[in-house]
């Protein structure tokens, strides 16, 4: 008999139903009903391959949202964390280059033209 056991705590999620979690269990269910309805509101005016692309194309958000996991953000995280970062609150980056070798050395520099133009004259 052989048990399981995450290396992260973290990372435990437990089974709820048919092997999945909780929330991607929910969010199943949700694109199968969501395939279902478009599946029976455009069965009689699309042709059957149309509507089954259409069913597919409908039911993949949902059904992405329930597995999608990136840094340990869930899929409505990440989108909010998107929106935020691009569309509310995005940042103008400038970038301005700082010489610090020249502002280090800049007296010499300045006391070096000064004395050329001295000589030059």
């Amino acid at each position: 008999m052989e048990v399981k056991i995450n290396r992260d705590i973290r990372d435990y999620t437990e089974s709820m139903f048919f092997g999945l979690s909780m929330r991607q269990f929910i969010f199943s269910v949700l694109a199968v009903g969501i395939a279902v309805v478009l599946y029976f509101l455009l069965k009689a005016v699309l042709g059957m391959e149309t509507v089954s692309w259409v069913c597919i194309l409908g039911a993949a958000p949902f059904a992405a949202m329930g597995f999608v996991n990136y840094h340990g953000m869930t899929a409505e995280q990440l989108l909010w964390a998107w929106l935020r970062s691009e569309l509310l609150e995005p940042k103008e980056l400038r970038f301005e280059a700082e010489n610090l070798y020249y502002e280090m050395l800049r007296d010499t520099f300045v006391r070096q033209e000064k004395e050329a133009l001295k000589a030059n004259d």
